[in-house]
């Protein structure tokens, strides 16, 4: 039998992680010149990790149009309310967005995918652009959702949708087939946040 060990600093914890990216980045960008992407992407990681920072997230990583953060990596920040706080930000990215020409120029949508689970944290890289701060599946699951979200929408996993039931309004949506996943997955619209949870938290 194989004994894995853990680093005496890494703990195992359940996340939330939030995927979002560009729809037509890459036929977008063909017809721009690299100072016009660059132009782009700074005005829009700029805004997203504003609003992952201010909602108590982390940003993992930038890739092409593609941020991933993570919500809920502190020690003891894990629960119901790392979860809303991700589903939160998605939100709030989408609204900040909505309308907003970036670089001055170019009007975009997005989608979201945010998943739920449990993974190994790296404390020492628990930071912004700390890559490889978290490892488990839960990782390409939040892709692959993003991946299959309708336009200017936030997707969610069962499990997320199960923390955050009394804190955000969803929308059930058909599940989805996923390559390398044996079984379909639930999938949720992410709503808005509800109001009882709001006044409670006043």
């Amino acid at each position: 039998m194989t004994t894995i060990t853990i680093a005496v600093a890494e703990r195992r914890q359940t996340v939330t992680v939030l995927f979002i990216d560009i729809v037509g980045f890459t036929a977008l960008v063909d017809r721009l010149d690299c100072a016009e992407v660059r132009a782009l992407q700074r005005d829009y990681f700029g805004r997203v990790s504003a609003v992952v920072r201010e909602c108590g997230g982390v940003v993992e990583k930038y890739v092409g149009d593609a941020v991933m953060a993570v919500f809920g990596a502190g020690e003891g920040e894990s629960g119901p309310a790392a979860a809303a706080a991700a589903v939160r930000a998605g939100l709030s990215v989408q609204e900040a967005l909505r309308g907003h020409l970036l670089a001055g120029r170019f009007r975009v949508r997005t989608r979201v995918g945010l998943a739920t689970g449990e993974v190994i944290v790296d404390p020492l890289e628990t930071f912004d652009g700390g890559y490889g701060m978290i490892s488990g599946s839960v990782v390409s699951t939040a892709s692959r959702l993003q991946a299959y979200a309708p336009h200017d929408t936030v997707v969610v996993c069962s499990a997320t949708r199960e923390e955050t039931d009394t804190l955000i309004a969803y929308q059930e949506m058909p599940p989805v087939q996923v390559p390398g996943k044996p079984y379909p997955l639930d999938l949720w619209r992410a709503l808005q946040p509800q109001v009882a949870s709001l006044v409670g938290a006043a």
